[in-house]
């Protein structure tokens, strides 16, 4: 099995080489936004610099900036293992998603009908779908999680399944406590009652393969600056329920997906960053060729950024292993969420913590002023932080790792909390 460099891939990443205050920061903030590696930036200042031009020119600068969007279309599809017909761009996930939920408010939704989110979601993913509900006149349920671990209750789920349901609302992976829920699955269980079904993928998108046709969702979306790339939103729908929702837009935009559902004039030097960053991800596939057996009906692109993803996979296991068992031996910090080692395929590397008597506030700071970054706060998971009740004494000290993270880094950042709580 080819060795993962993590120091060859740290090298195309320049915020990783700076220095603060005589240190090397260590990035621990990936769930709030990743860094971007070079091709990335060259990307955005080759398309400001060569062709920046408004879509559907006849001139030269216009035909090539539509040619580049065009294939970041192809990218954002080969990510998804998706059609790019239905890849939509804009400002950021919360705000497609907003857009979505208004169309499917309107055509779905009504006083007999209802809306499942969940209590371990980002609000983006919350909020959208019960504005919706409620001006529909539709009801919203809630699906529980286990506290002890911070898994989603599919009992609980599958109970408030019912004929009425219209809407599952789920997150492929927590922002906050990094479980992986069973999209599959629920998926399964909400078309068996009629229901569609929207993944919220922005924070299981840098960790490991997309496949929306293996998930079986209806739609999908994520946000490219949490996957290495720069502040754009992503959508993905079904082609033909893109087609046929009413999408809120001007009279003179195409009424065809997915240009129906970009509304405005797009980020288009953002989107070029886009393709940069998934090109990338297929750089450290055509590496790492031992995993393209595992995408047997792939080829091309397609091929070696689910390759490239599942290499990443496995090297994060490695690193939330050892950051898992150092706070074992430090009893003093909480950890919540899945900590059974055995069950490391259950969660991404996003580990949160909390220190009893402290807030995660003062935790973050300390961190800071030893160039170790990380957040702290609710993370817009007010549902879960409010269901494990953390909200008010101050939320949670979220650690994010990365693929561009390092075991010295974990090493750093527990002595780090050593000098905080001895």
């Amino acid at each position: 099995m080819t060795k993962f460099d993590v120091q060859a891939l740290r090298r195309q990443f320049p915020a990783l080489r700076q220095s603060r205050s005589g240190l090397t920061p260590a990035f621990l903030d990936g769930p709030g936004g990743t860094q971007v590696p070079q091709r990335v930036i060259d990307a955005l200042v080759h398309y400001l610099s060569t062709c920046n031009a408004n879509h559907g020119g006849v001139f030269a600068t216009s035909v090539e900036s539509d040619a580049i969007l065009a294939d970041a279309h192809e990218a954002v599809a080969d990510l998804l293992n998706a059609d790019p017909d239905g890849i939509v761009f804009g400002q950021n996930m919360t705000s497609l998603t907003f857009h979505l939920s208004r169309a499917i408010g309107r055509e779905f939704l009504g006083p007999s009908n209802e809306v499942i989110v969940t209590r371990l979601d980002h609000d983006a993913n919350v909020r959208p779908w019960v504005l919706a509900a409620r001006d529909a006149g539709a009801t919203v349920q809630f699906v529980d999680i286990h506290p002890e671990d911070c898994t989603l209750d599919l009992e609980d789920l599958s109970r408030k399944l019912s004929r009425r349901t219209k809407v599952v609302a789920i997150g492929a992976a927590s922002n906050a406590v990094g479980t992986v829920n069973d999209v599959r699955t629920v998926a399964e269980w909400a078309h068996a009652v009629g229901a569609l079904v929207f993944v919220d993928a922005v924070h299981y998108a840098p960790h490991g393969p997309i496949d929306v046709q293996t998930w079986g969702c209806d739609f999908l979306a994520c946000s490219a600056y949490k996957f290495f790339g720069p502040h754009v939103g992503i959508l993905w729908g079904k082609p033909s329920l893109l087609a046929s929702l009413p999408a809120y837009k001007v009279r003179p935009a195409p009424d065809r997906p997915p240009d129906r559902w970009m509304t405005g004039t797009q980020n288009h030097e953002g989107i070029a960053g886009v393709a940069a960053a998934v090109e990338y991800l297929g750089e450290i596939g055509e590496r790492h060729g031992e995993y393209h057996g595992r995408f047997p009906e792939m080829s091309d692109r397609r091929l070696n950024v689910h390759a490239g993803m599942a290499a990443i996979q496995e090297y994060e296991v490695g690193l939330t292993r050892k950051l898992l068992a150092a706070l074992a031996g430090r009893k003093r910090f909480r950890v919540w969420g899945i900590t059974d080692p055995g069950r490391l395929g259950e969660r991404v590397p996003t580990v949160s913590i909390t220190l009893p008597g402290h807030s995660s506030e003062d935790l973050a700071k300390h961190l800071a002023a030893r160039q170790v970054y990380a957040w702290s706060g609710n993370f817009y998971a007010v549902e879960l932080t409010e269901r494990l009740g953390l909200e008010d004494a101050g939320g949670l000290l979220r650690l994010g790792l990365v693929h561009y993270n390092t075991a010295d880094e974990i090493d750093r950042l527990t002595q780090a909390l050593d000098e905080f709580a001895p």
